[in-house]
């Protein structure tokens, strides 16, 4: 299993969240890019520092649609610790329901990227 097409679609995963998350709030032009990374660099950090732990990187692990449980709680609990270094990044308060609301949003789309992953990676064998 080639690990970089997953890699970067995890990257593209969240990138397209922190962009949904800001559009939300009517906040997508270009003035908003240095908020836009506050939110996508904590966030990626803390998916590449957890996702290996939960094995979202081994083939049997990644090919079976009855391990989405585990993209969901990673991407949760990632989340956790991206509002946390977010908040020292920015020096600003971190606040739980933003934790809750990126988590919840950050599982949903990573099982919704991680299933895509699953359909594709079966058709080719």
């Amino acid at each position: 299993m080639k690990r970089l097409p997953l890699i970067l679609g995890d990257l593209l995963a969240i990138a397209i969240l922190t962009v949904i998350g800001f559009a939300s709030h009517g906040e997508t032009d270009v003035s908003f890019l240095p908020r836009m990374a506050a939110t996508f660099v904590p966030t990626a950090a803390s998916w590449f520092l957890l996702a290996p732990a939960l094995g979202l990187f081994e083939a049997e692990r990644v090919r079976s649609a009855r391990e989405l449980w585990r993209p969901a709680w990673g991407a949760f609990f990632a989340s956790q610790l991206a509002v946390i270094l977010r908040g020292l990044w920015l020096n600003a308060p971190v606040l739980p329901l933003f934790g809750i609301i990126l988590g919840a949003t950050a599982a949903l789309g990573m099982v919704v990227w991680r299933g895509i992953w699953i359909w594709l990676s079966g058709r080719k064998e």
